[in-house]
């Protein structure tokens, strides 16, 4: 079997999410619907998965859309690129990310999700099949550590 292809090590650290600028987004929603819209924008600033890494090997099976994950352990801290070609769902990617990019094994393990979404005030507002495919995402990130 061959090797999965892996984006450059520059990419994996190149990802600007910041949780201490996002999660005020995010809490201090008045409404759904904003943060729906915050949801949205946040799926913009993931950066497009080159069209050669959307690979049926790096896809996150459990979501309904599609949606590739990759995983580079860098200095003993743990980065990850997604994508995914539904907008919604590749916003809510990036909100696991921010969660988990640069994290140890042991932070990415102990990451409590429902809090996490509770916090953003995302909690019963998801779909049953965004959620699944959401968990799947996270199941992916938990296991490829």
């Amino acid at each position: 079997m061959s090797q999965l292809a892996q984006p450059s090590t520059a990419a994996f650290l190149a990802l600007s999410l910041d949780s201490e600028e996002i999660l005020p987004l995010f809490e201090n929603a008045g409404s759904w619907q904003e943060r729906y819209r915050q949801i949205m924008l946040l799926g913009k600033k993931l950066p497009k998965l080159d069209e050669e890494f959307r690979v049926e090997q790096a896809q996150v099976r459990g979501c309904e859309s599609n949606a590739w994950l990759y995983h580079n352990e860098i200095e003993g801290k743990h980065y990850f690129i997604a994508d995914s070609d539904a907008r919604i769902v590749k916003g809510l990617i990036a909100l696991l990310l921010t969660a988990c990019n640069g994290k140890s094994s042991d932070e990415i393990a102990a990451f409590n999700s429902d809090v996490y979404f509770d916090r953003l005030g995302l909690t019963g507002q998801l779909s049953p099949s965004r959620t699944n495919g959401l968990l799947a995402v996270l199941k992916a990130i938990k296991t490829s550590v």
